[in-house]
Order: structure tokens, then sequence, then C-alpha cells
């Protein structure tokens, strides 16, 4: 066929063209507001509290109660030797219902689980008080279980800030679990934070020499201002830093100027890149990108066919390393994935949305294998993920910081708190052996006591 040259019809098709793009263009607004009004302003990314609707969780079918046949099955146990103590029982020798007398017939043993009343105890403390003529002085014993000058005794301090910092509990509910006001509470809290301040620098020191370092940081008010929370974590330690700002200089401050040793796992914001360190970009994040690809353009076949390759490889690459596989199987697999994951970005691609994918890919190369070669390093920065989400949760039931004090108090002691979990400890009762311990001698070394184990030094 040959070309027409009729001036009107050029023009006509001239503007069916702007037309078709213009209907194209309004099409792709008209899907990004449909996303924005189901998944939220962050859209895939958004937290599960500011998803405008969310649906109706699926009514899943019932497992059947009981072992499968064949199978031994799993009752309630007793305690067998495992227990604080037993209590005895009186019975009565007559028989309640004729008035016999009752033979006996041996013990039967019931285990229950219960715990003791919660209520705070009001006690005395009688001192007795010795005078020596020599020195013409006189000593009084110093009140167990009690800092110098506090109303309040070490487990209740103890217990209150586990509920509040660690277990994120509204302050009301420790108020009248408690017994104690609001007011007198925080005075409380901003004591042990004080007592505990130089902690956190000598956990900041173990994070900078781990091999693994995971970091993530969400939003935090503070005094009425929007302003964040940092974690700097590892499966040891966590490290909070309530603030305002979510500029670059936390992470400097903590990572510190120096070269440090191992890989830090972050996703791909700017406050990061100039870490001290080799940097592991998350491919969470990376593969929740390429899923919204396919979002945004459903109706565009390179689009769907580019995330049908992209991303089942980078869910394999998140997984590989919890395989039960052996190392050499795993290096082999990891190689073969990194490989077929270089060869998805260099491939030419016309549709704008990919070549932004692949860009990412492509200038951030250093950034995203440093687990294929090394097992230990995650391809997720879900430890730190799961670190922050009660920090989150906290969020919803306090609404942030009161003031600048208020958020330091919570930096230090959601650090301390959050580390005796991970180091296996029991938060309220290594605190409570740790402040009786300071009780006798004020000058001893808070982070010796809470993590070291060897017994208080001079």
């Amino acid at each position: 066929m040959g070309i027409n040259g009729c001036p009107v019809c050029l023009e006509k098709q001239r503007c069916i063209d702007e037309l078709k793009e213009k209907i194209q263009s309004l099409e792709a607004k008209l899907r990004y507001q449909e996303r924005k009004a189901q998944e939220g302003y962050f859209g895939s990314s958004t937290p599960s509290s500011k998803i405008p609707i969310k649906r109706n969780s699926e009514q899943k079918e019932k497992k059947p109660k009981g072992a499968r046949q064949g199978h031994k099955g799993s009752g309630r146990k007793s305690h067998e030797c495992e227990f604080d103590y037993a209590v005895e029982v009186e019975a009565p020798d007559i028989c309640p219902e004729c008035g016999g007398i009752l033979e006996k017939k041996g013990v039967e043993e019931r285990s229950v689980l219960d715990t003791p009343s919660q209520k705070p105890e009001r006690i005395v403390f009688r001192l007795p008080k010795r005078y020596c003529y020599r020195c013409e002085r006189t000593f009084t014993p110093q009140t167990p279980g009690v800092l110098p000058k506090s109303l309040y005794g070490n487990q209740l301090i103890a217990n209150a800030m586990t509920m509040y910092y660690f277990y994120g509990l509204p302050m009301g509910r420790i108020c009248e679990q408690t017994g104690v006001s609001e007011g007198s509470l925080m005075e409380v809290y901003h004591r042990m934070g004080r007592l505990f301040e130089r902690v956190p620098q000598k956990l900041i020191e173990e994070y900078r020499q781990a091999p693994v370092k995971h970091a993530d940081e969400t939003s935090w008010r503070t005094d009425g201002k929007n302003g964040y929370v940092w974690l700097f974590a590892t499966p040891d330690l966590s490290i909070f830093q309530f603030g305002k700002s979510r500029s670059s200089q936390v992470a400097h401050a903590v990572l510190g100027k120096d070269r440090l040793p191992g890989v830090l796992v972050v996703d791909r914001y700017r406050g990061y890149k100039k870490a001290p360190c080799e940097i592991q970009y998350c491919y969470a994040h990376l593969l929740r990108d390429v899923q919204d690809l396919e979002k945004e353009f459903p109706e565009e076949a390179e689009v769907s066919t580019f995330v049908a390759v992209v991303a089942p490889l980078l869910a394999l690459a998140q997984g590989l390393r919890s395989q039960p596989i052996t190392d050499k199987q795993f290096y082999r697999r990891a190689a073969k994935l990194r490989t077929e994951i270089k060869a998805a970005m260099e491939r030419p691609a016309r549709h704008m949305g990919i070549r932004r994918i692949q860009g990412i890919f492509r200038e951030n190369e250093e950034r995203l294998y440093h687990w294929a070669r090394d097992r230990t390093i995650p391809a997720e920065n879900n430890l730190a993920e799961r670190d922050l989400r009660p920090t989150v949760v906290a969020r919803k039931v306090s609404y942030g910081s009161i003031s600048d004090n208020g958020a330091k108090t919570r930096s230090i002691l959601t650090t301390v708190l959050t580390t005796l979990k991970k180091r296996g400890n029991d938060p309220a009762e290594q605190m409570k052996k740790t402040l009786d311990q300071l009780a006798t001698n004020l000058k001893l070394d808070p982070y010796e006591l809470l993590f070291q184990r060897n017994g208080p030094q001079e």
C-alpha cells in the first residue's frame, strides 16, 4: 500500500496518536489512584495500620483435633520433677454421702500453672541502728533490694520498665497494676535512663565489630513533631535511637568514621551510602518494587514477562541460605542465581519502568551480591524489620515521646532490655539482679553487671 500524502489525513492520524497517548497516560494515573486508595500512600510499603481499606481475613478450614491416625498424641503434660513447690491437700476421713469411713488409696497428682498476685506490697524495713563510741558515728545497714533514696523496690522498677519499654503496655495499665502514678513512674524511668546512660555506647562498639550488621528506621513523633527511630541490630544486640531527625548524621554517629569489618544490610536509603563498610541491599524491598511494576502496568506484556522472570529469582535468593543444603551446594546455587539475575538486568528493554529496575542493579552491583559470596550474609533485612515491629506497636499505643528527654530515656532502656532478651536473659529478672548489685555500690559498671555475668567488679 502506498503512503497517503493527504495533509488532512496526516493531521487526523497525528491527533489520533496524541489522543491514544493521553488515554494511556490517564489510564496509568487512574490505576495509580486506585492502588493508592486500596494500598495507602506508600503503595505496597504502606504499614498495615495505615491501609485505608483492609480485606476481611479468609476463613480457613479448621484442622481436626487430636493426633493423626497411627501417631502418638501430645496432650497436656504434668510438671513431673520440674515444679516450684507442692501443696498437700487435706482430705476428709468420713464419706460425705453416707458417713462411712474412707479408706486411703494413695495420692493423685494434678499439675497447675498459676502466678502470685501482681499487686505491689507495702513493706516496712526495720533497720537496726548501731553507735560506735570510738568513732562517734551511727551505722545503719543498707535496705536490701532498694536503690539509695528510692521509694520503690527494685522488683517493681524492673517490672515497670519491662512492661513499658519492652512489652509496650500503655502507661495507664501499668499505673493500675503497680499503684504508682504516671508522674512518679516517669521520674523512675528517667533515673534508670541516667543510671544506664553509658551502656548503649559500649554496645555500639560491639556492633561496629560484628561481621553482619543490620540497620533500619521508621517514623516516631517527639514533642508533637514528626521524627524517626533508628535501629542498629545484630543477632546479639539491638541499639535504638529515638529522635527528630532522619539525617545521615545518626547513622554516621553509630557507625563511626573508621573502616569497619563485615557487611551492613540495609534498604536503599541514602543515609547509609557513606557507611564505612561493605553494604548489602535488601532484596525484599527490590522484590516489592518489581511486583509494584506489574501492578502499575498490568496490560504491558513486556512488564509481565520481566516480573515473571525476576521475581522468582529474588525470592529464591532470599530463602537460599536457610535451605537444608551443604555449603558447597549453597555456593553453587548462589553463583547460578547471581548469573541469572545479572543476565535479566542486562537484557535490552523498551519499557521505562523495566529500565529503572535494571538501572538499580547495574549501578549498585557492588552492593547486591555479598549474600552469594558468604552464606552468613542474608539477602534481606528481616532481622531489623522484626526488631522494629514492637516499636511500631508502641507507636500506636503511646503516639510517640512527649519530650526529648523522654525519647532519650526510651532509647537507652529499650536498647538495654531488648539486648538482654536477645542474649537469653529474662529482662525483668536480669534488671532486678543488676539493680540489687548497684544498690550496694553505685560505682559498679552497669554494663558488666548486665551482660558479662562475671559478678560485680570494683
